[in-house]
């Protein structure tokens, strides 16, 4: 205990027992320019490993949403053919990478995607359009459209003899 009106040293902490100016050691406050450069690099690397998996993730949405609007549109021609008892005709054009259905009206695919038809020779009214004829008993002249971005790849395959419609993706079926 110390008596009223003694000296008290000054020392930076407020301590009742003072160290001796001697013996303190003066700690460093923050951190060093190594240390942020470290952790603003492993922050990028973090940053580019997740761009490139929601940058994939989006590419291969984008391919499935397309491949199911085009064998809907490869359906909804078939379905016209039945109803209406005569042939129709669903038109791929490789140039433009757009198809033509039943509703006769031109559907471009999203840009980045490259289509291609596997379709009968008799079928290609010139050298960039395949077509898949539907008839009025449901059969078709079969044939298989590919979508494809980057790696990814879709197939929309129609069975000849029943003008079934089916997508496959050859990613998840390897």
């Amino acid at each position: 205990m110390m008596p009223v009106g003694a000296h008290v040293p000054a020392s930076s902490d407020h301590s009742p027992f003072p160290i001796p100016h001697s013996r303190r050691v003066k700690r460093a406050q923050g951190f060093t320019l190594l240390e942020m450069l470290v952790v603003i690099a492993l922050i990028g690397l973090a940053a580019v490993a997740v761009s490139v998996s929601v940058t994939s993730g989006l590419a291969s949405a984008r391919v499935r949403a397309a491949s199911s609007e085009l064998a809907g549109a490869l359906r909804a021609t078939r379905a016209q053919a039945i109803v209406h008892g005569e042939e129709q005709v669903f038109d791929v054009d490789t140039r433009s990478n757009s198809y033509d259905g039943a509703k006769h009206r031109d559907v471009a695919l999203p840009q980045g995607l490259k289509v291609s038809i596997t379709s009968a020779k008799e079928d290609r009214p010139n050298d960039h359009t395949g077509r898949i004829r539907f008839f009025p008993d449901g059969s078709s002249t079969g044939g298989r459209i590919t979508l494809k971005a980057g790696q990814r790849e879709w197939h929309v395959n129609v069975s000849w003899l029943t003008g079934q419609v089916r997508v496959v993706d050859t990613v998840a079926s390897r």
